[in-house]
């Protein structure tokens, strides 16, 4: 399959980047002289390269291209004769004005699957806005509901709206080359940074709609499971999930205190809500008692649910994901290139892309020649033009 990625930043790259991870070809176009906006952003760089852009963009091929200028958008709609699926991060507007809309480009390639992934959606009032995942976090509630209660909104520690869109939006390219495999045609799909995050906060969203009670954040802490949060140790903090009745009683018969996990007052989640301060409590009391540790090791031959707090540092270095392949590293022109890999795995074997992030333009030759049998001539003409 080959994907032309015409996106910028971190949402749309996201997306070419999972394609890219299981299997497609996937050819990005950028700006001549500057290339994705995600370029610059920076510090830190790595050979002088953002790695905020080497995080959501290996595994492709780099091909600059004015589209702005009629024979940059000649030259991209006879790449888009060659291609099953484009991605944009224009609005609606936009790519009316740029002759990129599904209209115009569906007409050239009727077998073509034409993804737009914006802030709002290609309709509606909002349409023509601007976005980030700053502004789809807000949107979505999830800023109101991060973070503790005596605090103010706070962003998540990742760009969540980005990557859950641009996971949105590989998952819809998949189901949507599946359909023109069926019906021999292809597709238009539209994905909604605000809305894809609005819907990763269904779970708090849909008791609200169905009860009208309003929650707000909470911390490191569950409004709905009664002991699911964060807890000191003696020398570190710790998260602890006790999430069904079998639980429960398992970490108090771990912790050798089994009669308070017997005990008819706590014997149902909601008894243990109604009563949640309490068992804080006294689960908080015993926990500063060892190292954290201490309680891991007891509490997972108990199979109880807790973990560590990993900084960045600490995740980086985690045994299990260095020996699962999780993380890994790839040689690039200028050295060697740290990766987070795709974590599925297929019949066994974990899928990814082994080429490293591309230099800006790096491909532009090789693929006006392979894809549209442009001579040296040909090329050097729109260089001269400054097209490419």
């Amino acid at each position: 399959m080959k994907v032309l990625d015409l996106t910028t930043s971190i949402a749309g790259p996201s997306a070419g980047q999972l394609l890219a991870d299981m299997g497609a070809t996937v050819v990005k176009i950028e700006k001549p002289t500057t290339g994705d906006d995600a370029r610059a952003w920076g510090p830190p760089f790595l050979h002088g390269e953002s790695l905020w852009f080497m995080s959501v963009n290996r595994g492709k091929q780099s091909v600059t291209l004015d589209i702005t200028a009629p024979e940059g958008q000649e030259v991209l709609r006879r790449m888009v004769g060659q291609c099953d699926v484009i991605l944009l991060n224009l609005v609606a507007r936009a790519q009316r004005k740029l002759g990129v809309d599904a209209a115009t480009l569906r007409a050239l390639n009727p077998r073509l699957i034409h993804l737009s992934l914006t802030g709002f959606g290609v309709n509606g009032d909002r349409a023509d806005l601007p976005c980030y995942d700053l502004i789809a976090e807000g949107y979505s509630g999830v800023m109101d509901m991060t973070g503790e209660a005596e605090v103010g909104p706070q962003k998540v520690g990742t760009p969540a709206a980005d990557l859950l869109a641009g996971n949105d939006a590989a998952m819809a390219v998949l189901a949507a080359l599946l359909r023109r495999e069926r019906e021999g045609t292809g597709c238009e799909i539209d994905v909604s940074m605000v809305e894809s995050m609005s819907r990763f906060m269904s779970p708090r969203l849909m008791p609200y709609l169905g009860s009208g009670e309003l929650l707000r954040r909470s911390g490191g802490r569950d409004s709905v499971i009664a002991i699911y949060q964060v807890f000191d140790t003696a020398d570190g903090p710790m998260t602890l999930g006790l999430g069904n009745d079998g639980i429960w009683k398992r970490f108090w018969q771990a912790v050798e205190q089994p009669e308070v996990g017997a005990d008819p007052a706590y014997a149902s989640n909601a008894q243990r809500r109604a009563k949640r301060d309490e068992i804080v409590q006294i689960i908080g009391d015993l926990l500063l008692t060892q190292p954290r540790a201490h309680w891991l090791a007891l509490l997972a031959k108990a199979r109880v649910p807790a973990g560590p707090i990993q900084r960045l540092d600490e995740l980086a270095q985690d045994r299990a994901l260095h020996d699962a392949g999780f993380m890994y590293r790839t040689e690039g022109p200028d050295g060697a290139i740290p990766n987070v890999g795709l974590g599925i795995r297929f019949d066994g074997r974990t899928e990814g892309t082994g080429s490293p992030p591309p230099k800006l333009g790096a491909h532009t030759d090789d693929v006006l020649r392979t894809w549209l049998d442009c001579d040296a001539t040909q090329i050097e003409q729109l260089r001269a033009q400054r097209i490419i």
